[in-house]
């Protein structure tokens, strides 16, 4: 297991290295360096499933810190995974603005007999409100979307981390009592996060109803 780890630890220190490149990258590459990322990811991932079966067949003295470890590594990976969903979707963005703002240049205003004068200072307005509006749309799309996946992240990492706390608490022979208060502070913990993602909902609804 110990062989198996290093290499994956040494993987994702890589994948952080390479997120720099994304920045740098012209337009005909970033999709190559992007690509290249997500296989790295999903390369990690896999070995991160073959390390939970290994850490399971620890020693009983070993296999809580084996666990955590791996945890560590899976907590990171999400991040950066994360990371690169959110420079898409960035990158999205500014390619759709560009298309929009050639398109506009492009056009060609005909006139005809009974107008000849051409509004296109107040074109080009709605067209900037517009693409304002939309920018803004997808901004709070994007930074909703995030904070969604980060709030499931999280989620994962505490329900791993409470069922290692049982786990240890078993082991060092703690009370039913104090067993029974930290799993009503996980349930309580649960609400909590469904109560956050509800209101992320809704004032993403109200402020997508006030732009249009």
């Amino acid at each position: 297991m110990e062989g198996l780890y290093q290499q994956t630890n040494k993987q994702v220190h890589e994948v952080q290295s390479y997120m720099g490149h994304l920045e740098t990258s012209d337009k005909e590459s970033v999709h190559l360096v992007e690509n290249e990322i997500q296989a790295r990811i999903d390369n990690i991932f896999s070995n991160l499933e073959r390390l939970e079966i290994l850490s399971s067949k620890e020693p009983p003295n070993k296999r809580q810190s084996a666990k955590l470890r791996v945890d560590q590594l899976k907590y990171d990976v999400q991040h950066l995974q994360t990371a690169l969903r959110n420079f898409q979707h960035r990158r999205y963005l500014r390619e759709q603005q560009e298309r929009q703002r050639e398109e506009l240049l492009a056009r060609t205003f005909t006139t005809n007999d009974s107008d000849t004068t051409i509004p296109i200072d107040e074109t080009l307005q709605f067209n900037e409100s517009l693409q304002s509006a939309h920018r803004g749309m997808d901004e709070l799309i994007g930074s909703g979307t995030s904070i969604l996946a980060g709030l499931r992240d999280q989620r994962v990492t505490l329900k791993g981390t409470h069922k290692k706390i049982l786990d240890v608490a078993n082991m060092l022979g703690l009370s039913n009592t104090v067993m029974r208060l930290i799993e009503k502070r996980a349930f309580q913990d649960k609400f909590l996060m469904l109560g956050g993602m509800a209101l992320t909902c809704l004032i993403m609804f109200l402020v997508v109803q006030y732009l249009t």
